[in-house]
């Protein structure tokens, strides 16, 4: 069944409701001006968004107030804010979208939404040269997906995180909400045509209006929420310790790290640790021949895990899962619904506002067959004697929460058609607020799995399939997808995959057994990982900023080439390089790289190259790939430490490449509360300008204050200059020549300590 003929419409407010001849009601709502929300059926209200129950999507967006207009004009149900706006043909149903300059950014087919008893079809036209990015972890083979049939369903190894939005090279992004089954079909079937077809009897769809891809994933982060910001200490390095590992072995893995100068903050347990292997119940406990538990540990701290904190380290526990969270969803939802208030008339809020949970009729005898679950207590409840024995986090392994349960029946009454998607979101919600509410200190969630808005809560990896080039695809997809903080198990194996590694937004190592520990890799691999820990450390400043970045603005840590240079068509197909934050340039198992636009510096040789070129290139034997950093970069990084924190006075280091204009902004915290949840957060804009006489470098105000917050800060500046100063001014007063050396490359600049009110470095070349 078409929409047909829209018979009769009426405005509240921000809300357009429509009745169609063919019986079917649609509805549009203006989230933003540049956000609406479609949604048609035939049934007598609009069932409830399950993604909107359970709390993943933003029903109010803050910002200025904003108009919606209605009207009919030349046979046109037209309905719009400023930057955007739907147009609905009268006769057909036919649904259309333009941006603010009334451009057309999607159009439907004449026959593009049909509803039917089973599910339904939603259909538009694309342009012949229109691309498409997004969907998340579904497909490891390209970064754009024109001519392919996404499918929106998990699967384990196969499709860990997809994720139903995706954004067009026309200016648009579109996400379905709904967590049942989707079927994307992008052109693939016919050219000309998009279409996207799921179960349930309403079209539920998000389109939204933005200048580039920045602003859509903006636009979507702020509606399904903000990517998560997890404590500093989880960008150091993490070793997942051997299955079989004991006690011994793992304070013998934690104590080589320190003795062989790797830079190293989490030390994890595989599912050996457990008594039962594979434990998923909420009985779970130490193997007693592995980890034996003194008799003394009601007086003090569990011994090993003291011994790890002593040495710097937080404790991982991998865990599988198959407790029904459900219950505890609904508990969740039931509280935020005490909050939530509904504008609007009395007499229209039952056909305008009021749903349901929509049923499985077609799904015949579905049973209850958990025997693990405890209906009343949150799966989060048996984590806390862990917790008190001085474990950080949890590994949520996929394990079951990536398989099908066709027969199960949950404790909300769902299946799951709407459930099995829905899951792995609900197992990172439940833990990221369990950790925060039980401890009062920031979450570190870490999964495979996921479907929309997972970027709020936790962060993931590439699941059993190892870190080669495949992984590297997948992360793209995942950061073009709204998603930030993303990894692999690390392949140690292969100096191509210690680079790449390394270079993510989260590094960790899976030892899985003794040929996977660093200092057990060889005369050639060993020094090379040990390098590669050594940089890891020294850009945490510049890591940990690009992960505010993201929380803040939804822009990923991790930039395809078409995110980061949309104007650079050359550049978009090269899939194996990306960059880290704004000024990194990282290419991994290739050598073949496309330079964007402008000035590059090879950070392994400081060597200029020339850009909007493709160049063939190989790295130094002790390096396992390209770094290239952009000319007017200013680079915060810290002296090496054995783990986040251990230098209590913040020492920074600034790496200055010149050659262009460049700022920075330079983000930092007291690492591990939630207060920058209230704005308690330190910032600071660094600024470069110069010419061939000089170079001017600005340290700005540290702006905004968190709790142990230094009042000066040591600071030193690393310029790449073959020239030798005439001389350097601080503050316009000439340094000594004793204050910076040059030693023919690197121009270094001790600054002392910097107040918070900043200071100028001035540095004369004639």
């Amino acid at each position: 069944m078409n929409l047909g003929q829209i018979i009769s419409w009426r405005q509240d407010d921000r809300a357009v409701l429509f009745r169609c001849a063919s019986g079917a009601t649609g509805r549009i709502d203006f989230i933003m001006p540049q956000i609406v929300r479609i949604r048609a059926t035939q049934k007598e209200r609009f069932p409830t968004a399950v993604l909107h129950k359970y709390g993943f999507i933003a029903e109010q967006i803050a910002g200025p107030p904003f108009a919606v207009a209605a009207r009919e004009s030349e046979g046109r149900l037209e309905v719009g804010a400023d930057a955007l706006q739907v147009k609905i043909h009268q006769e057909t149903g036919q649904l259309a979208f333009y941006d603010a300059q009334g451009q057309c950014l999607l159009q439907g087919t004449d026959n593009g939404v049909q509803l039917e008893p089973a599910g339904y079809v939603v259909r538009f036209n694309i342009t012949p040269d229109e691309k498409f990015y997004g969907f998340g972890d579904q497909n490891r083979e390209q970064l754009e997906h024109r001519g392919t049939k996404p499918r929106m369903w998990i699967v384990n190894v196969k499709r860990y995180i997809p994720i139903p939005f995706f954004m067009s090279s026309k200016g648009y992004g579109l996400f379905v909400n709904t967590t049942r089954d989707i079927a994307f079909d992008l052109g693939a079937t016919d050219s000309e045509q998009l279409a996207f077809s799921s179960p349930g009897s309403c079209v539920d769809i998000y389109v939204m209006a933005g200048s580039g891809m920045p602003e859509l994933l903006d636009l979507y982060t702020r509606l399904t929420g903000r990517p998560v910001l997890p404590p500093k200490w989880s960008f150091g390095l993490w070793f997942i310790c051997r299955q079989q590992a004991n006690d011994h072995e793992v304070i013998t893995d934690a104590h080589n790290m320190r003795k062989e100068g790797v830079p190293c903050d989490v030390i994890g347990l595989e599912p050996g640790w457990m008594k039962v292997y594979y434990d998923a119940s909420t009985q779970k406990d130490w193997h007693s021949e592995r980890f034996p538990r003194p008799k003394w540990e009601h007086l003090k701290p569990y011994t090993f895990t003291s011994a790890l904190k002593r040495m710097g380290f937080k404790l991982e526990l991998w865990e599988c899962n198959d407790y029904d969270l459900s219950y505890e969803a609904e508990r969740m939802a039931a509280k935020r619904a005490e909050t939530n208030v509904y504008a609007g008339h009395p007499e229209e809020e039952e056909q305008l506002y009021q749903g349901y949970l929509e049923p499985d009729e077609h799904l015949s005898r579905p049973r209850r067959l958990d025997k693990i679950t405890i209906p009343e207590e949150p799966w989060f409840e048996h984590h806390k004697k862990f917790i008190d024995q001085g474990v950080d986090f949890f590994k949520q392994d996929g394990a079951y929460q990536v398989l099908e349960h066709p027969d199960r029946l949950w404790g909300n009454q769902m299946t799951d058609a709407q459930m099995h998607n829905l899951y792995p979101l609900l197992y990172s919600q439940q833990m990221y607020e369990g950790f925060k509410e039980y401890t009062g200190r920031r979450p570190c969630c870490f999964t495979p799995a996921g479907w929309a808005g997972l970027q709020r809560y936790t962060g993931t990896w590439t699941g059993d399939t190892g870190g080669k080039k495949e992984t590297l695809v997948a992360c793209q997809n995942l950061a073009l997808s709204g998603h930030h903080l993303v990894t692999c198990d690390m392949d140690v194996t292969i100096a191509e995959g210690i680079h790449y590694g390394f270079l993510l937004p989260w590094a960790t190592v899976n030892s899985f057994n003794y040929w996977r520990h660093p200092w057990l890799l060889g005369e050639d691999l060993a020094p090379i990982f040990k390098d590669y820990a050594r940089l890891r450390s020294r850009l945490i400043p510049y890591i940990y900023s690009c992960a505010y970045e993201a929380h803040l603005t939804g822009m990923p840590m991790m930039r395809p080439m078409v995110l980061a240079f949309p104007e650079e068509q050359a550049g978009h197909g090269y899939k194996y390089q990306y960059m880290l934050g704004p000024s990194l340039l990282v290419g991994a198992f290739t050598h073949e790289l496309h330079l964007p636009t402008g000035e590059w510096y090879d950070y392994w040789n400081g060597q200029k190259y020339s850009g909007g070129r493709t160049i063939s290139y190989n790295p130094p034997e002790n390096r396992g790939g390209a770094l290239f950093v952009r000319a007017g970069t200013l680079l915060p990084t810290q002296p090496v430490q054995p783990y986040v924190g251990a230098d209590k006075s913040r020492a920074l280091i600034i790496e200055v490449f010149p050659g262009a204009q460049g700022s920075f902004t330079l983000f930092d915290d007291d690492g591990v509360s939630m207060e920058f949840e209230q704005g308690m957060y330190g910032r600071t804009e660094l600024r470069m300008q110069g010419d061939e006489h000089g170079l001017v470098i600005r340290i700005g105000e540290r702006k905004g204050s968190y709790t142990n917050q230094p009042e000066r800060i040591p600071t030193t500046l690393r310029v790449l200059s073959e020239k030798r100063p005439r001389r350097v001014l601080k503050d316009n007063q000439e340094l000594a020549a004793g204050a910076w050396r040059h030693d023919g490359r690197y121009l270094t600049i001790e600054l002392g300590d910097v107040p918070q009110a900043g200071c100028t470095c001035s540095i004369g070349w004639s």
